[in-house]
């Protein structure tokens, strides 16, 4: 069992990694493979966050999992909603049987910086200028960014959203206990609907998720 981390964020919602260290037919024992994944090692990702689904709830009914056209996995009968995650050797699941969950689990890497201007709104990116002098925490701030909006980009589930525009941090990062933060985030798309992303790093791996 790799079992990474484990998070219940309240009684009806919980959320967790799982390292990838098993071989495709350990998932396969209990993960019905219905995409046509090709690459094996995407394979083996879509495989391991599925896997975590009834790790979180044991009655998660993996056999009735619907693929919209957005691409965006779902319940027809939102018996629970949820939302997963994969990258590199990680996968990452959150679950909730009331409210409408998104969480996105990134490698802290120079890659970002690059397509920075592509979800970077023009404010946050001269917050992040402030941190510029101090290249890791900048490249750390700068991943959560991207995945908090990853987070909520999956929450919505819709598509057609601008990541510069539709999702905006709109207040102070502020830390909490266990190197947890929380950003204060207004989803701008239709309508302002505010919302919390919490999120955390686990030395080169952010993670981020929303519960509304």
């Amino acid at each position: 069992m790799a079992l990474f981390y484990q998070h219940n964020i309240n009684a009806n919602t919980k959320m967790g990694i799982w390292r990838i260290e098993e071989p495709e037919s350990f998932f396969l024992e209990k993960v019905p493979l219905k995409r046509d994944v090709s690459h094996p090692y995407k394979r083996l990702q879509h495989l391991a966050g599925r896997y975590l689904l009834p790790i979180l709830f044991e009655d998660f009914p993996l056999s009735e999992i619907l693929i919209a056209d957005t691409r965006k996995p779902f319940l027809e009968s939102e018996r629970y909603h949820f939302s997963i995650s994969h990258c590199g050797n990680f996968a990452a699941a959150i679950v909730s049987d009331t409210h409408r969950v998104g969480v996105d689990i990134e490698l802290v890497t120079p890659r970002l910086r690059g397509i920075s201007e592509k979800f970077l709104h023009r404010d946050e990116a001269l917050f992040l200028q402030e941190w510029e002098a101090l290249p890791q925490i900048h490249l750390e701030l700068t991943t959560l960014l991207w995945s908090a909006k990853e987070a909520i980009y999956k929450w919505y589930g819709a598509g057609m959203v601008d990541f510069k525009e539709h999702m905006r941090l709109c207040g102070p990062i502020v830390s909490g206990v266990n190197e947890w933060v929380t950003m204060p985030f207004e989803f701008r798309k239709n309508e302002v609907v505010p919302m919390t992303v919490t999120a955390r790093l686990f030395d080169q791996l952010g993670l981020a998720w929303v519960v509304t």
